[in-house]
């Protein structure tokens, strides 16, 4: 079967985690996304826009929903909940995900679990960044779009107690409103390089050693995904669904579970970083075999309602 799958609320131009991945997922999926044709299933990313909902198969990938109490959660909510009711299959990036969203939406008659993945044969074509790192012993790194939740200050503490004198931490990503706070210049051998294109941000996780992903209940970061499918050993948080694609050799931050109960987003509590937990989790990351399960997820969706039509 040679499906058509219309791609919905996706900008494939943009470098943002959802957008980024759906970008890999329309590379590897085997299906016409052309959108020209009618389609066979429509993969919305977190929230469709549609005013009616058609009898045409509708599935949704989550990427997370709202849970700030100084926010109108709710509100904020509203049309993913709507999405997600009228959804015949429900896509969750982790198991924390999925945790979270059927506490606050219900359990969903039709759901599956498919961690984001690396574009491995992209990363591999690659070449690891040189030049302004040469001469360091160990080259850490971070990147995000930054918010007081991924804990930029956290990751710097981190790689100050825990970096020999011939380290660098090289930090990239948007959002300088927040950045201009955090002081990072001042910092000696911590490096502020912006926002890179994914090409210059693969050439830096394949030169670099470590990345570290401190942020506090992410759900599943794309940018652990690449940097681990890169070589990076991954530092991580326990709270959350990062240490879920992290590895088996991530070092995790042990931190008090969360009940899921609303929470202030932007208030993460501080971390004890000689607290730390072994992780046992492993998934298979490569983009190609997450394609597949989304594919195979669409197809068996679809092949069960035309049996009860």
């Amino acid at each position: 079967m040679n499906m058509n799958i219309h791609f919905e609320n996706v900008n494939t131009q943009s470098t943002s985690g959802p957008n980024h991945f759906a970008s890999k997922l329309i590379k590897y999926i085997d299906a016409n996304t052309d959108g020209f044709k009618e389609p066979d299933a429509r993969l919305c990313f977190i929230e469709s826009q549609r005013k009616q909902f058609d009898k045409i198969p509708l599935f949704q990938r989550l990427d997370g929903i709202y849970f700030n109490k100084v926010q109108d959660y709710k509100k904020q909510n509203r049309n993913i909940k709507r999405t997600y009711d009228n959804a015949d299959g429900v896509i969750f990036q982790s198991e924390f995900n999925k945790q979270l969203i059927t506490r606050y939406f219900g359990e969903h008659k039709n759901s599956i679990v498919i961690h984001n993945g690396a574009d491995v044969e992209y990363i591999e074509s690659i070449k690891p960044l040189q030049g302004m790192l040469d001469g360091y012993e160990h080259v850490w790194c971070c990147a995000s779009s930054w918010r007081p939740h991924k804990r930029l200050n956290e990751n710097i503490k981190y790689f100050l107690e825990h970096s020999s004198k011939n380290d660098c931490l090289v930090i990239a990503g948007g959002n300088l409103e927040y950045l201009e706070q955090v002081k990072i210049t001042r910092t000696p051998n911590v490096f502020y390089v912006g926002e890179l294109n994914i090409k210059y941000l693969t050439a830096l996780y394949k030169r670099a050693d470590y990345f570290i992903h401190l942020a506090w209940l992410d759900h599943c970061p794309n940018v652990v995904v690449d940097a681990r499918a890169s070589g990076c050993q991954i530092i991580c948080s326990s709270a959350g669904g990062t240490m879920e694609i992290a590895g088996l050799d991530a070092i995790v931050i042990e931190e008090d579970e969360w009940d899921f109960e609303p929470v202030e987003l932007y208030k993460p509590p501080k971390m004890d970083f000689y607290k730390k937990v072994k992780n046992n989790i492993e998934v298979d990351y490569n983009m190609k075999t997450v394609a597949e399960k989304y594919r195979n997820f669409i197809k068996g969706t679809i092949n069960e309602k035309d049996k009860t039509l």
